[in-house]
């Protein structure tokens, strides 16, 4: 059997919560008291709600990073096996673009790890500890259209199959990129 952490249950309290009302009406009680949980025992793993929601997203796009390489798996599978999440947690997903803000944004935080997370695959396959500046600034503007499109995509009431939407995302790798994430 396999045993859940407290960080994802308290994750699935949260994504349940947000799929029946706003994110920003959701207190820390709410997710507490809907897995049975205490605020301290919240207060423990996450700093506030928008620190979970970076959390979820995190664990995501990690596990999905983690295949590739393994098995025939390529970075246009992360991105599909990405896009698929998200169809699945549309509500979730509309729902933490549409109700948070400023620093706290989810666009701001898909951005963000989604640059740290490709950088970090850059680096491990370039036995590096920081990369050039030109490829940093490749892999940032890369992150933040794709993020967008992203966004786009999800607010659609009428959205592209994740299929043609991941091969948009893969067509659009800088060159200089490809190496490290298509080979």
């Amino acid at each position: 059997m396999v045993r859940k952490t407290t960080k994802e249950i308290l994750a699935e309290s949260f994504i349940e919560l947000a799929a029946q009302k706003s994110i920003n009406r959701i207190s820390i009680l709410d997710i507490v008291e809907n897995c049975s949980l205490t605020k301290p025992t919240f207060y423990r793993y996450f700093k506030d709600k928008y620190d979970l929601i970076t959390w979820i997203y995190i664990r995501e796009a990690q596990k999905n990073l983690s295949k590739i390489g393994k098995n025939g798996y390529l970075w246009k599978d992360t991105l599909l096996d990405g896009l698929h999440y998200y169809e699945e947690n549309r509500k979730f997903m509309l729902n933490a673009l549409k109700h948070t803000s400023g620093r706290d944004s989810f666009i701001q935080q898909i951005n963000r790890v989604d640059v740290e997370l490709i950088t970090s695959e850059i680096q491990k396959k370039l036995d590096a500890d920081r990369i050039p500046a030109d490829l940093n600034a490749m892999i940032r503007i890369y992150c933040y259209g794709t993020g967008q499109y992203l966004c786009d995509w999800l607010m659609d009431s009428k959205p592209a199959s994740c299929e043609s939407v991941a091969t948009v995302m893969e067509a659009c790798i800088p060159e200089q990129l490809r190496p490290f994430l298509c080979e």
